[in-house]
């Protein structure tokens, strides 16, 4: 089975850029915007096999490998940005960063039915599924911080363009951050993956004992 190791990356152009020419405007904190959502998508199977089978099958298509995963994180980043210009000098007036997270996880229809040892095994695997894809999008939320930390401790400078300029540096940086760090938390967790897995269920075998 494909380990719950990809997302989907919609990266988006950062900032609609407007300047306002003499007008001066006390520049405004940026204040980054999240947003949230996750769906799911419903697989069957009754065996860890047929499971395995069903993720594969059902399982969202990565743009990176062209393959089905157990789970995903559409990430998109986007904002709005104005300069102002007064003296002969350019400054950023507003800033918004904004970061949306779409979590794609599976669901299993029937875990109610399920027999108690491949029930053990969902709900591990299924919580770890959920966590890589939480992280994932915590990931974008920390990197959107950054750069809107970035963007506000911009200087004036002596003409919007320079201003602009650099703020398409900044934003690159941004991206190219972003996705580094992204892809290393990938490659942790792959190598990590079966070992975390058997720590999971080893927990909740170990509470349900103790439960009785």
């Amino acid at each position: 089975m494909d380990s719950p190791m990809t997302r989907l990356r919609s990266l988006a152009t950062f900032f609609l850029a407007a300047i306002l020419p003499l007008v001066f405007v006390q520049p405004v904190p940026a204040e980054t915007i999240v947003k949230k959502r996750t769906t799911y998508f419903t697989i069957g199977g009754r065996t860890a096999e047929e499971l395995d089978n069903e993720l594969s099958r059902h399982g969202p298509m990565t743009q990176t490998t062209g393959a089905r995963h157990p789970g995903a994180t559409r990430i998109k980043f986007d904002g709005e940005l104005t300069y102002v210009e007064k003296g002969g000098r350019c400054r950023i007036g507003k800033a918004t960063v904004v970061v949306d997270t779409h979590l794609i996880l599976p669901r299993w229809k029937n875990r109610k039915t399920a027999s108690r040892d491949l029930g053990f095994i969902w709900d591990a695997l299924s919580s770890d599924i959920k966590r890589h894809e939480e992280r994932h999008a915590e990931i974008a939320r920390q990197h959107a911080r950054s750069l809107e930390k970035s963007l506000k401790a911009l200087p004036a400078m002596r003409s919007c363009e320079p201003l602009q300029e650099r703020v398409q540096q900044l934003s690159d940086r941004a991206i190219e951050a972003h996705d580094a760090d992204q892809m290393r938390f990938d490659r942790v967790e792959s190598v990590n993956f079966e070992r975390r897995l058997i720590r999971i269920l080893e927990s909740r075998l170990e509470r349900s004992a103790k439960s009785k």
